[in-house]
């Protein structure tokens, strides 16, 4: 429909797919913060596929700049990646994550979940060719900056 009334109407319309947001003040209902939340409290975390699922992670601040430039350009319609392009395991997330909180989280191994997909990777080079969106963050850095917001909001 977006697509018609743009080319009906000449209205701009441009659609972004944001792949796996994180950061501070991220949703309470995401990996980041669930596996966070439950390792600093002692409780097991749920990990899909038995562990074998890889997430294109992109930090909040990354997806605001892509956000503005797409803001900043208007076109006909497109549609656009806004993701880090760098799919990580999430054996892998989860490790950066212990790290970063200096302790191990229990870990319950669980099938994939009905409707979700083992891998998610954004292909970005539309958006960095037409809006010139580079991510800047480190998935580490990101992590840290996440965590050491969670301790100073939950007092932890």
């Amino acid at each position: 429909m977006a697509h018609a009334y743009s080319h009906l109407f000449q209205i701009p319309c441009t659609g972004l797919r944001y792949f796996t947001v994180y950061g501070p003040w991220g949703r309470p209902d995401m990996a980041l913060f669930l596996f966070t939340d439950a390792i600093l409290k002692g409780r097991p975390i749920n990990v899909y596929n038995h562990g074998k699922m890889r997430r294109d992670f992109t930090y909040i601040d990354d997806i605001v700049e892509g956000t503005v430039r797409a803001i900043e350009r208007p076109v006909p319609y497109e549609i656009f990646n806004l993701g880090n392009s760098d799919s990580v395991g999430l054996m892998e997330f989860i490790g950066m994550i212990e790290e970063e909180l200096g302790r191990k989280a229990e870990k319950i191994m669980l099938p994939l979940q009905p409707g979700d997909v083992a891998e998610t990777t954004a292909d970005i080079e539309k958006s960095e060719r037409m809006l010139g969106f580079r991510p800047r963050m480190p998935l580490r850095e990101g992590i840290r900056n996440f965590i050491a917001w969670y301790r100073e909001y939950y007092g932890v």
